[in-house]
């Protein structure tokens, strides 16, 4: 184990220097006694992240047995949710429910037709100076609004939603935490939405065109007290690698795994792995959402898992956020951008984090800056080797000059393990079915 003070120097104990052994065995031996608790039960643990703070987060813990529920369908699960309003509620999830069981087709609009839209909407017809509109352009966008009613779902306050077992989850919902508190998101696979109807946009990319679509598997908006612990997000069966490509540019069918946007706080993100998916997390959706965002955005970060992440792992504007001991795999020939985001007024406190980053991948492109904010990186380890992450960045990337001192130090931690062995515990212990 690592202890640390908070000027960043570390005293390690002589027993971490012979390995994670030890380490290893007393949480494998945590795990397995953990059998036969029930999860639903459970509550945010005391200064377990920014969700702690205050009144903590306890979910549905307190739900009677009225409100304690099972659930195997899409329908079921939906039922669940509004059920007894925002009464303490526990949701279990058994088995993997689809949301879209029925097809794309199900959703269409009488008289949409794909063929039809790409044929009015071709830039060697449509150009690239104003957007698409017409009828083709007004049945999709009804297409899109019934899928957005079949597969968007409310999540109320005090409700906490477990995957029973090692493989139980949701596959192509889109849970909104919208203007709520008090939530628990716990070993759950949740399979990224996929948006049957994007749209062509010919103005974007600088009047290059792109396809725009919906849907995050997990949106905070507005809510407080939400604690993400133990779930896999992933683009599952659908990866960005298997969409085909309309008008030169791919017909983008995925947008955010989990965003915390327009004013969210007190949020704790744990012993997540987030896997093959291009823009991640964004914590703070615009720069002209001061008003919502100023002074909350408040989320940590820690023992998650990231592989085959393009970017925003997170994008942070305005929030004060805590990463520490994750573990971001970048392998080798994905596509990848960059890590972190530096956003407008972000405070982005980044220590004790472990990379693994393929033969040729810059520790410099780990950072990147969109606006002039300061952060705190410090004790971070890329291939085994401590690292300035600040350092690497200005003196590869001097045009995007970033500057050190995040100006807060966290004080909701708790256990902070050495960087050097993040890799292991956390490739071990983050995501679904890693709680039984």
């Amino acid at each position: 184990m690592n202890t640390r003070d908070w000027h960043g120097h570390a005293t390690v104990r002589a027993a971490a220097l012979v390995g994670c052994t030890a380490l290893v065995l007393s949480l494998t031996g945590a795990t397995a006694q953990a059998g036969g608790r029930d999860l639903g039960r459970e509550v945010l643990a005391a200064q377990d992240g920014w969700a702690a703070q205050g009144t903590g987060t306890t979910g549905g813990s307190a739900a009677d047995t009225a409100h304690v529920h099972t659930v195997t369908t899409w329908e079921e699960f939906k039922a669940a949710l509004k059920d007894g309003g925002d009464a303490p509620k526990i949701i279990r999830v058994k088995g993997m429910i689809d949301a879209v069981a029925q097809g794309c087709g199900a959703f269409e609009a009488e008289g949409y037709d794909f063929q039809q839209y790409l044929a009015d909407y071709d830039p060697a017809v449509w150009g690239h100076d104003t957007p698409v509109s017409g009828e083709q352009e007004d049945l999709r966008d009804a297409s899109a609004d019934n899928q957005g009613k079949a597969i968007r779902v409310s999540v109320p306050s005090n409700t906490t939603i477990v995957g029973v077992g090692r493989n139980s989850g949701i596959l192509g919902g889109s849970l909104q935490i919208k203007g709520v508190h008090n939530v628990i998101l716990r070993n759950l696979t949740i399979e990224a939405p996929i948006d049957c109807f994007p749209q062509w946009d010919p103005t974007d990319d600088n009047k290059t065109g792109a396809w725009n679509s919906e849907y995050d598997g997990v949106v905070l908006y507005g809510s407080t007290h939400v604690w993400v612990d133990h779930n896999t997000l992933t683009d599952g069966r659908h990866p960005d690698s298997s969409l085909p490509k309309y008008f030169g540019k791919v017909y983008q069918q995925h947008d955010g795994l989990l965003d915390i946007v327009r004013g969210a706080n007190y949020v704790t993100v744990s012993w997540n792995s987030f896997e093959d998916h291009d823009k991640t997390m964004l914590i703070g959706n615009s720069d002209s959402a001061a008003a919502d965002d100023a002074g909350k955005l408040k989320v940590t970060l820690h023992h998650n898992r990231f592989e085959g992440i393009v970017e925003r792992a997170p994008r942070v504007r305005f929030g004060q956020v805590d990463s520490y001991n994750n573990h971001f795999v970048v392998t080798k020939d994905q596509p990848f951008g960059y890590v972190f985001g530096i956003g407008i007024e972000s405070r982005l406190h980044a220590t004790d984090n472990a990379f693994s980053l393929a033969k040729g991948v810059s520790a410099a492109k780990i950072l990147k800056k969109w606006k002039e904010a300061p952060l705190t990186a410090e004790n971070n380890w890329v291939n085994g080797r401590l690292t300035d992450l600040i350092a690497v960045h200005n003196a590869e990337i001097p045009e995007e000059t970033l500057q050190s001192g995040a100006g807060w130090r966290p004080t909701l931690r708790t256990r902070v393990h050495s960087p050097r062995a993040v890799p292991w515990l956390v490739d071990h212990r983050a995501g679904a079915g890693r709680l039984r």
